[in-house]
């Protein structure tokens, strides 16, 4: 195994995140495992399941150029309910009844395209110098700020209200939460299946990407 922290093995690792773990845990396993250093190009909730970009060894040095690209999701919302976290395991805020079909495709029209959306408490946003998910878990009440997202697809597969089921597509530093907030609820479930022209399905914790082969993806 290579020294730990070390610049090889260098390249790219499609990991589908399940349910439960941090994005963090998933990117210190793979560095336990390969030895390298590691960084992942985008988190993913501990609720949320799906494509996890890992970047290792040398290869962590263009991680920017992965955090940019647009990201699509399947989530599934319940409209009737607002959460403190846009989550299941935030607390429960505000109970209403969920819009009709109509009323729903009006919210969801005026939602794609450059909106500003209220950034969730529980994110990695620092305020003040700390993580708003912490100061959350602490109690403390915080304004968050807004921020502009170019919500380039929004779709309604199924609706059985009060739980709607979307597809989207953001552009970077987008949350589906937000989304999901602005639409009067809350995601029950959230999968990422796509990062720019990487996709879930070709997921594969043991194959690593080599650099070039993960660039001439990126340029697709």
């Amino acid at each position: 195994m290579a020294r730990k922290g070390a610049t090889d093995p260098s390249g790219l690792v499609l990991f589908d995140k399940p349910a439960g773990p941090s994005s963090f845990a998933i990117v210190r396993d793979l560095r336990e495992k390969t030895g390298a250093r590691a960084g992942h190009a985008g988190t993913l909730d501990p609720f949320a399941t799906g494509l996890l970009l890992v970047l290792l060894g040398s290869f962590t040095k263009q991680a920017q150029r992965f955090v940019g690209l647009p990201k699509r999701y399947e989530t599934a919302v319940d409209l009737s309910r607002l959460t403190s976290t846009g989550d299941p395991e935030g607390d429960v805020v505000d109970d209403h009844d969920p819009p009709s079909e109509a009323e729903l495709e009006d919210r969801l029209e005026a939602l794609r395209g450059e909106v500003d959306l209220r950034i969730p408490a529980a994110s990695a946003v620092k305020i003040g110098g700390e993580r708003a998910y912490k100061l959350h878990r602490k109690g403390v009440a915080v304004e968050m700020p807004m921020r502009r997202t170019t919500v380039y697809e929004l779709e309604l597969v199924g609706y059985e209200a009060p739980v709607a089921r979307l597809t989207m597509r953001l552009s970077s530093g987008g949350y589906v939460r937000a989304v999901a907030e602005a639409l009067g609820g809350h995601c029950v479930s959230l999968r990422r299946t796509h990062v720019g022209a990487f996709d879930v399905a070709e997921a594969d914790p043991d194959r690593i990407l080599d650099p070039a082969e993960a660039l001439a993806v990126l340029e697709r």
